[in-house]
């Protein structure tokens, strides 16, 4: 019988089941696939915020 070892995701300390994601922090390390969902988000979240902030000091500006 061939033991195979079960990957831990470094990120929730769950086992990783199917193929893993690969973390967005640093394009090498193997993390469960929930929690590079949750990692493709928050730069969605932050990209979106950032776009918000500009949005609104343009319109700002367009009232002064």
């Amino acid at each position: 019988m061939i033991k195979s070892k079960n990957k831990i995701c470094p990120r929730c300390k769950q086992v990783i089941i199917g193929y893993p994601a690969i973390s967005r922090a640093d394009n090498k390390t193997e993390i469960c696939s929930n929690c590079g969902i949750i990692e493709a988000l928050e730069v969605f979240i932050k990209s979106q915020s950032k776009g918000d902030e500009k949005n609104n000091n343009e319109d700002n500006k367009e009232t002064s």
